[in-house]
């Protein structure tokens, strides 16, 4: 009967003094301290996130007002916060199924991105809205009226992950 043996890896003499590492992050601090200061004066100077941001996710609008969600489900089941609820009901169209109900708890949410990576319809996706204020937990409670937005304003957000995908 053969055992297997594993090699245990030795520290060079500069590894055991932890030195050099020492001296790289000292460095790469000294490096931010003296690159130049954005400042931003907020309210009035809004941040315009690049396509890669990923904010508060939203359900994608066809031109023709027709939801791209067939309700298969798979983006409340990835959910690591449990903040998604989706409710399937039939129709007649020709994609036969939506989602009657489709809820995000935004307080639940924590902006992975699982729930876009997912879809195979591309119908959720983060949008590069960074801005939630709630009041009272009702308002956090996303429902259909809140998430659907139209296809053309997310196009950079499907253009970026038709690319990268």
């Amino acid at each position: 009967m053969a055992t297997k043996t594993h090699e245990k890896y030795t520290l060079t003499f500069w590894e055991k003094l932890y030195i050099p590492e020492i001296l790289k992050g000292m460095k790469l601090t000294f490096e931010q301290m003296l690159k130049k200061k954005e400042t931003r004066l907020y309210p009035e100077e809004k941040w315009i996130p690049p396509a890669s941001y990923r904010g508060a996710p939203v359900l994608v609008l066809e031109e023709n007002g027709v939801e791209r969600c067939v309700a298969c489900g798979l983006c409340s089941r990835v959910c690591p916060a449990l903040a998604i609820e989706v409710q399937a009901a039939e129709t007649a169209d020709e994609k036969e199924r939506y989602p009657e109900l489709f809820e995000i708890n935004m307080l639940r949410c924590i902006f992975c991105g699982f729930c876009e990576e997912v879809c195979p319809e591309e119908a959720i996706v983060m949008s590069p809205t960074y801005e939630l204020v709630f009041t009272e937990y009702d308002q956090a409670v996303f429902g259909k009226d809140k998430l659907l937005t139209p296809a053309e304003d997310l196009r950079p957000r499907l253009e970026f992950l038709r690319a990268h995908r």
